[in-house]
């Protein structure tokens, strides 16, 4: 009989998370509820939120409660069904958790996917997923960039960020990418398109902020966050009049105890700037459009949406934490298992 090994939470982490924060347990197999389904996780994405979420703090979601496994995206299987919607062998997209198998009750938001439009099902967890559709209305529909306008990008290495980037050359910006290393700074430039990238690494708020003062000479007209604390600041130090900033993500903020903020707002008020917080869980309703134009970018050569896929869910630790040691070269995911 297989087994569903469950990677849980076993207690909130205090500031970067250890290995002793979860446990890796097996139980049996669950099996399908009047109405639900059981579905086999194949692939799961990996993303800085799930940080948050094993918080016991207010979000836009819930805390993982303790004992639960890990909160994630997921794409497999339908192994078991007593819901008239869903049939063996469906490939589904939902919300799940870090384990082999997970039971789905009528009336969710687990939806049907078709496997045979991509090179690889792990697709809709990154470009066709709320990683790439993050990026995709983020700029387009609540940054609304114009052509020969400055973007600057945070965390622009990753996942969201060379997506961001890459959309904002379609759209006809300059984009500068503000990256950690020099081999991520190489990749902006090689594999990304974008027309400057900075290195954040070892440098001041001030010295940071110079660069991209030499960069941006005029100021920047969108910001596309997903960094915060020193790299914000450093931002808000060269602001166009009328800039709109995305908060899309505080990645130096997860794992700090206490909060380190920004001190450099007054900006956004000399400026006449905007600063939009931003979720993608509003666009839900809307990711078909999404992801037909990420699909059709990709077809034509024009979007490249790199993929880091880590192999088992024994090493989901070590999987997550390359979100925070900067490890990971593109969208992480975890490879659960192949299908059915």
């Amino acid at each position: 009989m297989p087994a569903n090994r469950r990677f849980l939470l076993s207690r909130r982490p205090h500031g970067t998370p250890v290995r002793e924060d979860f446990s890796l347990v097996e139980q049996p197999v669950p099996s399908a509820p009047e109405g639900g389904f059981v579905v086999r996780n194949c692939y799961a994405s990996l993303d800085p939120a799930q940080r948050g979420w094993m918080d016991d703090a207010p979000s836009y979601m819930p805390p993982i409660p303790l004992g639960d496994p890990v909160r994630a995206t997921t794409i497999g299987v339908v192994a078991e069904s007593r819901s008239p919607d869903f049939s063996v062998g469906d490939w589904v997209l939902g919300m799940n958790g870090l384990e082999d198998y997970s039971v789905n009750a009528a009336g969710g938001f687990t939806m049907k996917v078709d496997t045979s439009i991509v090179d690889s099902p792990s697709r809709y967890l990154s470009a066709m997923g709320a990683v790439g559709l993050t990026a995709y209305f983020g700029l387009i529909d609540v940054a609304k960039p114009q052509p020969g306008e400055t973007l600057l990008v945070s965390g622009a290495a990753g996942a969201v960020g060379s997506a961001v980037g890459q959309i904002g050359k379609i759209l006809g910006c300059r984009v500068i990418g503000i990256a950690g290393g020099a081999e991520k700074c190489r990749r902006l430039i090689d594999d990304y398109g974008f027309d400057v990238a900075i290195d954040y690494k070892g440098k001041s708020v001030e010295a940071l902020s110079a660069e991209i003062g030499a960069a941006a000479p005029d100021g920047v007209n969108v910001v596309f966050e997903n960094v915060g604390g020193d790299v914000m600041d450093a931002e808000l130090l060269n602001l166009a009049m009328r800039a709109r900033i995305v908060l899309c993500g505080l990645i130096s903020e997860y794992n700090s105890p206490e909060k380190i903020g920004v001190r450099n707002l007054w900006r956004v008020l000399t400026t006449r700037s905007t600063i939009h917080g931003y979720l993608i869980m509003d666009y839900v309703d809307r990711f078909a459009e999404g992801g037909a134009q990420m699909a059709q970018w990709m077809a034509e050569g024009r979007l490249r949406i790199d993929e880091d896929v880590q192999v088992g869910l024994e090493n989901a630790y070590d999987a997550f934490m390359r979100l925070f040691t900067g490890a990971n070269t593109g969208k992480l995911v975890l490879k659960i298992a192949d299908g059915l």
